[in-house]
């Protein structure tokens, strides 16, 4: 039996792996302030034996102190979520994303150090995303890859900026103190218990279809993303906390199957409602006069199937089906 301490436990993809690794046997603490996760994302969960649950902030050094003792694995999903909370609080996304970071690298240093000589050292996977290549104007995305960001008076890019900040500090960890941190961007996840209520695309476009619409597609509805289903993205995440060669590697974790946007869209519609409309809405109307998108975000995920022999490949037309299955 592991222990493994996750937090962000009760968000979207914190439930998700919080879950596998219950169904694997180890033993799991979870920290979350239920700030946009939610308890009910555990349910089926929450009374199991070996689940440990715990609503607080990610700051209270001393439970973080108490909770690392003996752990052998840490996920790190505590973060800002959603592009709409990014644009509207760009102070609370840095703050959220950088200080916890640095924080629990503190305290699993001082963990690591604790231990006796032969005693194994506590793994790390931090949680960044596809958000750190910015704008960077390539086809396809590698790890190696220049972070391209906007201006400062551009709020959007806060989110990339503040976690390429976390991928420093754990990458400095590594080098300095020999931390076996593992990073994974991760591209766009979807699937179910995700929210539309901070501006995720698929359960956004999904509510509008189900209230008849109209389904909302922002600026021309041209630009391109990939999808990739939460399960498939928490056994990639588990099978590199497993990888001998994964620690101090930055790893993309994703579909590298591009959609349009206003594709997306049509299929939402189609599987919904043929008769529910779609409108197209702007950037600025969406989000404010200082908004800023890049067109394509594609990774390229040789990495990824070079550690662990495996990459998501659901296909987004059934995704689409199970998120519209949860919603009815």
């Amino acid at each position: 039996m592991m222990y493994s301490l996750v937090t962000g436990g009760a968000g979207f993809i914190g439930s998700h792996l919080v879950e596998a690794l219950l169904a694997r046997g180890d033993r799991v603490a979870v920290i979350d302030d239920e700030s946009t996760g939610r308890r009910e994302n555990l349910a089926a969960v929450l009374e199991h034996p070996r689940l440990d649950y715990t609503r607080a902030d990610m700051l209270d050094r001393a439970l973080l102190t108490e909770r690392l003792r003996g752990v052998d694995q840490v996920y790190h999903l505590a973060a800002a979520v959603g592009v709409a909370l990014i644009a509207r609080s760009p102070v609370h996304t840095i703050e959220t994303n950088i200080r916890p970071t640095e924080m629990l690298l503190e305290v699993m240093l001082r963990e690591q150090r604790s231990r006796r000589e032969g005693e194994a050292i506590p793994w790390l996977f931090l949680t960044s995303t596809s958000e750190v290549y910015g704008k960077n104007p390539k086809l396809t995305w590698n790890e190696t890859d220049d972070l391209v960001f906007g201006a400062t008076s551009r709020p959007r890019w806060a989110y990339g900026a503040s976690k390429a900040i976390d991928e420093f500090l754990g990458l400095s960890y590594y080098r300095e103190h020999g931390l076996p941190v593992v990073i994974g961007r991760l591209f766009n996840v979807v699937g179910p218990r995700q929210s539309g209520a901070y501006g995720m695309v698929l359960p956004r476009m999904v509510e509008a279809a189900l209230a008849g619409g109209p389904v909302v597609v922002h600026d021309d509805g041209r630009q391109q993303r990939t999808f990739a289903h939460v399960a498939e993205v928490v056994e990639c995440i588990i099978r590199l906390m497993h990888c001998k060669q994964a620690p101090g590697q930055v790893v993309n974790i994703g579909s590298d199957r591009p959609v349009t946007i206003g594709r997306l869209a049509e299929m939402v519609v189609e599987q919904v409602d043929p008769a529910a409309s779609i409108a197209f809405q702007s950037y600025t109307e969406a989000y404010g006069p200082d908004f800023e998108d890049c067109r394509r975000r594609v990774p390229e995920l040789d990495r990824l199937r070079g550690l662990i022999g495996f990459a998501p490949t659901r296909p987004v037309e059934q995704i689409i089906a199970e998120v519209i299955a949860e919603h009815r």
